[in-house]
């Protein structure tokens, strides 16, 4: 396996899931400092995780035409 194999294997979801854990702290000090409130957290947490779930799905769409096709 060379680089842009395992980069493109190993190194995107990595640097995806790093990269959702910076927006979760993000949002997470957005909400904080404009004291959102508990709907206002619940808000921008349920639009930040509907981008994680399509992107989770993604993946599992992934996998199963993968399965389909071998």
């Amino acid at each position: 396996m060379n680089a842009d194999q395992w980069l493109t294997e190993y190194g995107v979801p990595i640097g995806l899931g790093i990269l959702i854990g910076w927006m979760i702290f993000i949002v997470y000090r957005l909400g904080k400092d404009s004291k959102a409130g508990r709907f206002g957290m619940f808000v921008l947490f349920l639009a930040l995780m509907l981008g994680v779930f399509g992107f989770a799905v993604k993946f599992v769409i992934k996998f199963v035409l993968q399965q389909e096709v071998e």
